[in-house]
């Protein structure tokens, strides 16, 4: 890849390094320059530009960073679309997440062009959280350093997810003459809330006395009723593999399987099995609700992820909990919140207006590549990355929610459609849900738009970036649909008129990304019969 100063006159194609102001208006850092840009920077005056210039061996950045996550993506992570030479994974469910550290560092050491950060293996992570990133540092990546991390992970990828299922556990606790029932219960509280969290339940408690034998037949007792995991807290905390717990579980046919973990708060932690049943020797700080070993623990164990020996041996790194402020308290509501993820982006598609230059017909309705064109569009934006659609209806609302019978979306009905789009915008984005970042906003007469243009503007969003608003573009040119995020939506409440929102760009314009799209779609809406005509004409049989 060539970079450096590029006479304007040869620019076309290459890639803007940095921002740049002219008399007549602002490219934006990594925009790929057109002939007609060339031209508007040459009638400006502007002689040069410091770009950079893609020779034959070289993969675009956002190419290269798609081929690379995808080939490191394992069950149960999704990626999502590129943007600025980034490629993210993201977990598809509650889970554990697995990453080959090997891989991973291999994959790093291929070319300085291409890295891959990671969570950190066995994280416990939800639906939507980040578990990694592919990012191509400089515009372009050679073809050869980017087959060569492909061919790498060929037969096995290095990101993946142990899903967390819902388990009947078992919880047994050990008293001793004066123990308290109030401090049993607070006990059995914390460790219920702890699995709640993970999606399972205490399935049955037994209290019992402290000694092997009357452990050993509440741990048989629990087996027949098919708990599993068996969680033990003991009245007195386990110093030997062969104290009273341990014994215990022996008694009823058990196996130890390690005493100990290198992880504080967790120390004298025990595992152990009764046939294919998990049993647990509960360290006392089972009964603290903040992040511990018992955690580490349970996670691997509710995701069916082995929790032997060398696994526990191999958890010092990291292992220490204790005395760290940033942990806070594991079971805080927000605590999901703090880690990064995928942003939460609600669809919102206007479909009220009155449709008064298609004619009688209400163009909404018509037919457009096999199905209503609204239908289409909403079939788009739920295949996307968008979390959730709604449907802003109005003008003959009760057709438009026939056609879209059995779709999974909400409607919010426009009682002032006749007022103009910012009408049924306003509606709309007064829907979004109070923890959305954003809306993406699709008119409902634009069925070219696709689930590939939608992720990628969602793609695009990143406020801390300085990335709020989202606009597709072709060839420099604006079109839709537009993302706002959260922060623009009391801006867009006090909107009138038929002009929606498009205003407010020029008004935030450092907050404005430009997402390029390779075709017309952005453009292409059918509100004319004409129009429709033309569509039908050129869709794919």
């Amino acid at each position: 890849m060539f970079f450096g100063s590029i006479p304007v006159a040869e620019a076309a194609g290459c890639i803007l390094a940095h921002s740049l102001r002219f008399d007549g208006g602002t490219f934006k850092k990594g925009r790929q320059l057109s002939a007609a840009d060339v031209a508007a920077l040459t009638e400006a005056g502007v002689a040069e530009v410091l770009a950079a210039r893609f020779e034959d061996d070289d993969v675009p950045e956002e190419e290269a960073a798609a081929a690379i996550a995808r080939a490191i993506c394992g069950d149960g992570a999704k990626t999502s679309a590129a943007f600025t030479g980034r490629c993210n994974l993201f977990a598809a469910a509650d889970g554990v997440v697995l990453i080959d550290r090997t891989a991973v560092d291999r994959l790093n050491q291929v070319h300085e062009a291409i890295t891959v950060a990671t969570l950190t293996p066995f994280d416990h992570v939800t639906e939507g959280q980040l578990l990694a990133t592919v990012k191509i540092i400089p515009f372009a990546a050679p073809h050869e350093a980017v087959d060569a991390c492909i061919n790498m992970v060929r037969d096995t990828a290095p990101v993946a997810l142990a899903p967390i299922t819902p388990h009947n556990v078992g919880l047994i606790m050990t008293t001793f003459s004066g123990t308290k029932d109030s401090v049993l219960d607070k006990t059995a509280g914390v460790v219920g809330q702890r699995l709640a969290q993970l999606g399972s339940g205490l399935n049955a408690e037994r209290r019992c006395a402290h000694d092997e034998t009357a452990i050993g037949a509440a741990v048989t007792d629990l087996l027949a009723e098919g708990c599993a995991p068996i969680l033990i807290y003991g009245a007195s905390a386990i110093v030997d593999r062969r104290d009273v717990v341990p014994a215990g579980i022996v008694a009823a046919g058990g196996t130890i399987d390690h005493f100990g973990m290198p992880v504080d708060p967790g120390n004298l932690i025990l595992t152990a099995h009764v046939g294919e049943t998990p049993v647990v020797g509960l360290p006392g700080c089972a009964r603290s609700p903040k992040l511990n070993g018992v955690d580490w623990v349970l996670w691997r164990l509710l995701a069916g992820v082995p929790v032997d020996g060398p696994a526990i041996q191999a958890m010092g790194v990291g292992g220490l909990l204790k005395e760290i402020p940033s942990r806070g308290q594991l079971r805080d509501p927000g605590a999901a919140d703090q880690a990064p993820r995928v942003p939460r982006i609600s669809a919102v598609i206007l479909a009220a207006g009155q449709s008064r230059r298609m004619g009688a017909a209400n163009k909404l309705l018509e037919e457009v590549d096999g199905a209503a064109m609204v239908r289409r569009v909403v079939a788009q934006a739920q295949a996307s990355q968008a979390r959730d659609v709604i449907v802003v209806i109005g003008h003959e609302g009760a057709a438009v929610r026939a056609v879209l019978e059995g779709a999974s979306v909400r409607f919010v009905d426009n009682p002032h459609f006749d007022e103009g789009l910012s009408a049924s915008l306003k509606v709309g984005i007064a829907a979004v849900s109070a923890d959305a970042d954003g809306a993406i906003v699709l008119l409902g007469d634009m069925p070219a738009v696709t689930t590939g243009h939608i992720n990628r503007v969602i793609a695009a969003f990143n406020p801390v970036e300085g990335r709020s608003i989202c606009v597709p573009t072709t060839r420099g040119k604006p079109g839709n649909p537009v993302l706002w995020g959260r922060d623009y939506f009391a801006e867009i409440a006090a909107l009138s008129g038929d002009v929606g929102a498009r205003h407010l760009i020029g008004t935030h314009a450092e907050a404005v990304c430009e997402v390029a799209m390779e075709d017309d779609a952005i453009f292409v809406d059918v509100d004319t019969p004409e129009a429709l005509q033309a569509y039908r004409d050129k869709a794919p049989r």
